[in-house]
């Protein structure tokens, strides 16, 4: 499998404009590390050099916390895309490797029924991306468009007429199995909801969702509390992500085979990542406020429990109930305050608990997701949680899943697992400066720059590749 992410990101052919600069993430790696394929095209009008995951960038209006994997098309007759000749890979440094360069497909590009909603324009913008001389592009493939109206009944007719028109393009697919909601928030353009036979089953037991301390849910995805639990009619949530990636891969057998799908993300949580969904704008979150727990709903509260008791405290089988709310600051509260319940031996039971059932979740479906797409990479996903880095009890990544604070490192143990898996590490955050937030959310504590160099660290100590 290839290998991680690259010190300086190659010049690879590109998407040029006569005005913006186009310029590339520099991140040094340790002597002798791989590469990984780098996916996306660094374009930006500020001086300052940015990444941007899954996009091109030239919007600095972007929400700090939020990932919508949104791509801002050029108009078809844009006056500033120009063709660059097949034959110009020049390298920025000597001995770098050539870095393919993936465009993220727009957001309801493929309706609820599960059709291409005008196949003119794909093409038309599929002729520009080709004439830019990308390598190809990234598509999500979602649960609640496939699977949408029974159980095991899959509808991948608007995906196999894509799959078909990028390949006659001559490009590439990373394909995103993407099994959380996208979108119904006031103002969104595109909502794609779980699948109607599963919000039906949640109507009437909601506990298959995660759950706050104040018994409010979240349908973004089902709590990992029923991975195991067969609720969803008869099958549990793992049994049902791995029938859809098992009949993806039959479905789309050729264009595994032929190499036309160079590589699969898994979904593992809200907008894809590896977390809890702690920071719910729909529940009143609003950035940089800490988050809530989520392991209130009953499947999880009762792992809780049976936890504590094997761990011989049964006391400590209880929720965190003075960790705040949603929008609280860490010092406001007696869990997150210096000095806090966080750092207690139930606080510290608590927070690995609370963890390790996030890796668990990562292991068991990235071990579905290898035996299903054997032969292929995978990949998974993990946030940017910056906020409140430079706090001791580091809240909301606590939250979100990150036993982050004082000594603890929670990047390493999910960097393990991700290499037992074989799996690349696509993080989200590469772009964002420290500064900035200085600037603009004093207040917040951030840094996102020592959150990526932790996790770069973790990723390049365990030898996994790193994308972004």
């Amino acid at each position: 499998m290839a290998a991680a992410f690259s010190s300086l990101v190659g010049q690879p052919r590109a998407i040029l404009s006569a005005s913006p600069t186009v310029s590339f993430s520099q991140i040094r790696k340790p002597a002798n590390f791989p590469l990984q394929n780098s996916r996306f095209l660094l374009v930006n009008s500020s001086s300052v050099p940015r990444t941007c995951t899954m996009a091109m960038v030239g919007d600095d209006n972007v929400d700090p916390a939020r990932d919508d994997h949104s791509i801002n098309w050029p108009s078809y007759d844009h006056p500033k895309v120009v063709d660059v000749t097949p034959g110009l890979q020049e390298r920025v440094f000597t001995a770098t490797p050539y870095i393919p360069v993936y465009v993220m497909l727009p957001m309801g590009i493929i309706n609820m029924e599960c059709e291409i909603v005008d196949a003119n324009n794909l093409v038309n913008q599929l002729k520009i991306l080709k004439s830019a001389n990308v390598d190809g592009v990234v598509v999500e493939c979602w649960w609640g468009i496939v699977e949408a109206h029974a159980p095991e009944r899959y509808n991948w007719n608007g995906y196999k007429r894509l799959f078909e028109i990028v390949r006659d393009f001559n490009l590439k697919l990373r394909v995103v199995m993407s099994f959380h909601e996208y979108g119904g928030n006031v103002g969104d353009d595109v909502h794609i909801p779980l699948p109607r036979w599963v919000t039906e089953i949640g109507d009437k037991n909601p506990d298959i969702f995660f759950t706050d301390k104040d018994l409010r849910r979240t349908h973004e995805c089902l709590t990992w509390g029923v991975d195991k639990e067969r609720v969803l009619g008869g099958r549990t949530a793992l049994e049902v992500y791995c029938d859809l990636m098992r009949s993806f891969r039959v479905k789309f057998d050729e264009f595994f085979e032929n190499g036309v799908i160079s590589e699969i993300e898994i979904g593992l949580g809200p907008c894809g990542e590896l977390r809890y969904p702690s920071h719910s704008a729909k529940l009143g979150w609003k950035y940089p406020g800490i988050g809530e727990f989520q392991c209130y709903d009953k499947y999880l509260f009762n792992s809780l429990k049976k936890a504590a008791e094997a761990s011989g405290c049964s006391s400590c089988g209880k929720g965190p109930w003075t960790a705040g709310s949603y929008n609280s600051k860490p010092q406001n509260t007696e869990f997150f305050r210096d000095g806090g319940e966080y750092n207690s031996i139930y606080g510290r039971f608590f927070s690995n608990w609370y963890t390790q059932v996030l890796i668990d979740h990562g292991d068991q479906v990235l071990g579905l997701a290898n035996l299903s797409f054997k032969g292929t990479p995978i990949a998974a996903k993990l946030p940017g949680i910056y906020w409140w880095r430079n706090t001791r009890s580091g809240a909301a990544e606590l939250t979100a899943g990150f036993y982050s604070g004082d000594c603890s490192d929670g990047y390493s143990p999910i960097a393990s697992m991700l290499k037992k898996h074989e799996a690349a590490l696509n993080f989200t955050c590469l772009e964002l400066r420290t500064v900035y937030q200085e600037i603009d959310f004093p207040e917040a504590i951030a840094d996102p720059e020592r959150l990526v160099w932790q996790v770069l660290n973790v990723a390049w100590e365990a030898y996994i590749p790193v994308a972004g």
